[in-house]
């Protein structure tokens, strides 16, 4: 167990569970927007986490991993105190935590609290995340390891989300599975997911192996804080690490759609060409649409492969086409580690963080944790 306080050294502990209590405790936790300086009370379960309570309560604040490993629900501690039930949050640094910092993905308040987010939106209700349930309309092998999972949910129970969010599957055990919507919102007769066989996966084994259409199944969504922020015409880099390309795809559609013409050059970054499961549609949309670019970018290219393109880290191809990049917005979906290397690199490059969007793909743990979120299960 470890505890966070405001201004003090973590310390382990937990006051909020003593033996023989009678009854669960809630807290009150005051959240203030540093943007906006927009206060709301809300009330927070026992064994609830914060961010999971601003949810609950149709309060949007900037997260996307919801397990620690992003950052993006890092928030300031005013007064009071949290507590972390099995590990410290991987990108919360113990630095961070001296000064008062806390990720609220993570954080179970031990008494009332005051948190200062960096932003607050209300959601709207039709955009509040709910369960629902969803049948399999059909199954489509993509490449050789990418399933194409397209669900069908009722008329009368239609999905609305913003492009790049992502949907968490319920199993039966009380684990979750997250998969990124790769359709955009106006295409919602079938929702698409993009599905990667892991070794060793026991979900995706199940999907590729057993799964057939008309499984009924259990979600819970929209989910995510990423999304495209449509209050800036900056120009957008997109960098998608392996199947973390269907967040973007889900953004690029929509924007072709609403007509919204800022330039996006978009980084994909496999292993061989054969992953480049989509990259026909790519070409497509660069015929449609002049303010896109693409770029592909192999990190093991086979001998067979012939390829002549961009070779290494994807993050690192950004950095050599762009010396500068104080004036763009950059949207990175994919593995924690491509995030956790390209956050510092970025920012270095003069991207302020605020405009450094990311999706971190973790890999689920199979231990579920009585009231904690599980982690972005992607097998």
């Amino acid at each position: 167990m470890y505890s966070a306080y405001i201004n003090s050294v973590p310390a382990p502990g937990n006051p909020r569970r003593r033996a023989g209590d009678a009854q669960a405790m809630t807290h009150t936790v005051t959240l203030i927007s540093r943007d906006s300086g927009e206060e709301h009370q809300i009330e927070v379960a026992e064994g609830e986490t914060v961010l999971e309570a601003a949810l609950r309560h149709g309060l949007h604040i900037p997260y996307g991993c919801r397990n620690g490993s992003c950052g993006s629900c890092r928030a300031r501690v005013l007064s009071g105190r949290v507590a972390y039930p099995r590990e410290w949050p991987p990108a919360l640094t113990r630095e961070q935590a001296e000064q008062g910092d806390v990720l609220l993905c993570r954080a179970l308040p031990e008494r009332d609290l005051a948190l200062e987010p960096r932003r607050i939106m209300a959601t709207p209700e039709g955009f509040r995340p709910r369960r629902r349930s969803a049948r399999v309309a059909r199954l489509e092998r993509i490449c050789h390891d990418v399933m194409g999972l397209y669900l069908k949910l009722p008329p009368s129970n239609r999905l609305q989300f913003r492009a790049g969010q992502y949907l968490d599957i319920l199993l039966r055990d009380g684990r979750r599975r997250s998969f990124s919507m790769a359709n955009a919102p106006h295409e919602d007769a079938l929702v698409e997911l993009q599905v990667r066989r892991v070794d060793g996966g026991r979900y995706t084994n199940q999907i590729f192996a057993r799964m057939k259409p008309k499984t009924t199944l259990q979600i819970e969504a929209p989910l995510g804080d990423f999304f495209l922020r449509e209050d800036s015409d900056r120009p957008i880099i997109m960098i998608g690490g392996g199947t973390g390309f269907a967040p973007l795809k889900s953004m690029l559609m929509d924007m072709f759609h609403r007509g919204i013409g800022r330039p996006v050059h978009l980084y994909w970054g496999v292993r061989a060409l054969r992953d480049l499961y989509m990259a026909d549609w790519i070409e497509v949309q660069m015929g449609r649409q002049e303010g896109l670019r693409f770029t592909p970018v192999l990190s093991e290219p086979h001998p067979g492969d012939g390829w002549a393109g961009r070779t290494g880290l994807v993050h690192r191809a950004v950095l050599d086409d762009y010396g500068d990049l104080s004036g763009h917005e950059v949207y990175i979906s994919g593995p924690p580690t491509m995030i956790g290397a390209a956050r510092p690199a970025f920012t270095a490059r003069g991207l302020p963080e605020e405009r450094l969007f990311c999706e971190s793909f973790e890999w689920a743990r199979d231990r579920p944790l009585a009231g904690l979120w599980p982690a972005r299960g992607r097998f």
